[in-house]
């Protein structure tokens, strides 16, 4: 039998029963303590009793930061698991229960963010996360009775392919205006793209030690090549353009880097500062449309343009599955004229 007793303005309930641990709780009124001490004395009498006091005391921001702690570090990609919760630890969201939140929540957060424009896989990964998270509660953290409300929504769908590649003229244009842009590595590195097929995190890592120019090679060390990486094949062969590109980014120092710091502290050189300058030049040039990974998806292409075999291109991309080669494969009709005869 549940006690209720008054404490001050509240009721608190208190239930012992053989078997649980003594279960409090405390209500703005004697009916609604009377209530729940029915309902879960129903649920121990059936068998179907869970506690829920741990999801009922957590707060969103605190299994969070728990999650970020003991399950992001065992992610592939831990720094984008950071930047999502981050996002989330801001929103008013985060002050919330676990056991308080709704999938009508989650609802309204996926529609402000499409309100706000961002991308529909960019809302369904930060949902993912916290779905996750409720899961990992409920099975890890002794939150048995907790349920998942993103189960309940619908979520948005994956990210839609991209076809952009560079129009007649954009190449010579952008390179342009890259070259002078004062900065000595935005001009190489939109070559490098194009010629190499490299991501961008790849390529702003590059190290002249791994760089065989007689060959022309790149050998990527194991380290190099981890889960972090994608789309790293252990030896790239390099193009000839690409070999005259590298020739111009001779090394200025020692510390190994293809694209360094030039003049040592005068005009530091980041790939966050190489992007700086690649989004003004698209800007001023009224290029629409155009991103950085666009350049990998125009590299591919091009090399199905040379006539190389789909098994050459997946060995220079290093893209895993055909499938996913023919997602970054655009090839344009008027270069298949000649072909056609």
């Amino acid at each position: 039998m549940a006690y209720i007793s008054q404490r001050g303005e509240y009721w608190r309930v208190e239930i012992r029963r053989r078997g649980y641990k003594p279960i409090y709780r405390t209500f703005d009124t004697r009916q609604q303590a009377q209530q729940w001490a029915r309902r879960t004395e129903g649920e121990m009498d059936a068998g179907m009793y869970v506690d829920r006091t741990e999801a009922e005391r957590t707060t969103l921001r605190e299994a969070l930061e728990r999650y970020q702690r003991e399950i992001v570090p065992t992610k592939r990609y831990p720094k984008q698991e950071i930047t999502r919760i981050a996002r989330w630890l801001r929103h008013e969201l985060a002050y919330r229960t676990l056991a308080s939140l709704r999938g009508a929540d989650f609802a309204r957060y996926r529609d402000q963010r499409r309100d706000d424009g961002r991308a529909e896989n960019t809302i369904r990964l930060e949902l993912q996360l916290v779905s996750h998270l409720f899961e990992t509660g409920r099975k890890e953290w002794g939150m048995d009775g907790l349920l998942n409300p993103l189960n309940n929504i619908r979520k948005p769908g994956g990210s839609s392919a991209r076809d952009r590649r560079l129009q007649a003229g954009e190449y010579e244009r952008i390179h342009a205006r890259l070259h002078a842009s004062g900065n000595p590595y935005a001009a190489p590195a939109f070559d490098l793209a194009i010629e190499t097929s490299l991501r961008q995190g790849s390529l702003f890592s590059l190290r002249w030690e791994w760089i065989d120019l007689d060959g022309r090679m790149v050998r990527f060390p194991p380290a190099a090549r981890t889960a972090a990486n994608k789309g790293v094949p252990p030896v790239l062969p390099l193009s000839t353009r690409a070999v005259r590109v590298l020739e111009t980014l001779r090394p200025r120092n020692d510390r190994g880097e293809v694209i360094e710091n030039a003049d040592g502290d005068v005009f530091p050189t980041t790939a966050n500062a190489v992007m700086c300058v690649w989004k003004r030049a698209l800007a001023s040039l009224g290029i629409a449309n155009l991103r950085w990974h666009d350049l990998r998806h125009e590299a591919v292409s091009r090399m199905f343009e040379r006539s190389l075999t789909p098994m050459e291109v997946a060995s220079i991309s290093g893209h895993r599955s055909m499938q996913m080669l023919l997602r970054y494969t655009h090839l344009k009709p008027e270069n298949l004229l000649a072909k056609l005869g």
